[in-house]
């Protein structure tokens, strides 16, 4: 029977949003206000709802012998740097795999997001031992590698999968008009590949910010990252939960305000291909 518009099922929806929501977003707001209380205030019982807000916990953070801005800026570089050139590679390996006809392409594929599914205890003592011969320890490019690991196949296998939605008639006609394979890709197909382009570097970037396995085994002291800062802050001696808090909101908001700011590309792309 079909429900449609009734008002109990349109109900149960709405009902359902609500829990989703409630389920998603009150620990981040909790999170989020709770870092500007008190530290006597955080750990109250029961919750104080209202308090005079501080930021001594921010303060903390980014002033004194434990300057987060060293990791902030550590983030930015190794999580930016091997961002852009797993949408590089990703999209340019993607259109081949989407465009070309191999033998053996689906097993190619299929090899490539293989990798992405190993686990990340299996890779990290053959890497460590590569970086080491290598001497990339405690350095951006070793860290840089280490995201590449994981985000280049996934980058590639996601891009392939949005160049195969797209239409080919506009690539037919430029091949027609004289164009070569290489401004057909550039200058056709990537335009129109922006919210597949946005939702890779939005996910890429997301797996590399969160990244704490990899940043705890080859970064060092010059190179920790967010995460390592905030592992940190959990001691034999107890936690630290303002700096904790705090420390979670600047994780958090960045990634939470850039996804706000594409997405519409980004639901595009996630719904790229979907059955209508």
């Amino acid at each position: 029977m079909n429900t449609r518009g009734h008002p109990v099922s349109t109900t149960a929806r709405w009902v359902l949003i609500a829990l989703m929501l409630a389920w998603t977003l009150v620990p981040i707001v909790w999170m989020v206000l709770s870092s500007f209380k008190p530290t006597n205030a955080i750990t109250a019982y029961p919750p104080k709802l209202f308090f005079s807000p501080t930021f001594e916990h921010y303060h903390a953070l980014f002033s004194g012998g434990n300057n987060l801005w060293n990791n902030v800026v550590n983030s930015l570089i190794a999580t930016g740097v091997s961002t852009l050139i797993a949408v590089v590679l990703g999209s340019a390996a993607g259109y081949g795999l989407s465009r070309i006809q191999i033998r053996g392409k689906d097993h190619l594929a299929f090899w490539i997001i293989s990798t992405r599914m190993a686990p990340i205890a299996a890779v990290i003592v053959p890497l460590y031992l590569m970086f080491r011969y290598l001497h990339m320890l405690d350095s951006y490019s070793g860290l840089i590698v280490a995201y590449l690991s994981f985000n280049l196949p996934f980058a590639i296998w996601l891009m392939t999968a949005f160049f195969d939605d797209l239409p080919r008639d506009l690539e037919e006609a430029a091949h027609i008009d004289g164009a070569t394979k290489w401004q057909v890709f550039w200058h056709v197909a990537l335009p129109l590949m922006k919210p597949g382009i946005a939702t890779t570097t939005i996910l890429c970037f997301i797996f590399a910010w969160n990244d704490y396995a990899f940043a705890a085994t080859f970064a060092g002291p010059s190179t920790q990252t967010i995460p390592i800062a905030a592992a940190q802050l959990l001691t034999q001696t107890g936690i630290d939960w303002g700096k904790l808090l705090a420390i979670g909101t600047v994780v958090v908001c960045p990634m939470a305000v850039f996804g706000l700011l594409v997405k519409r590309w980004l639901v595009t792309g996630l719904t790229l291909g979907a059955v209508k």
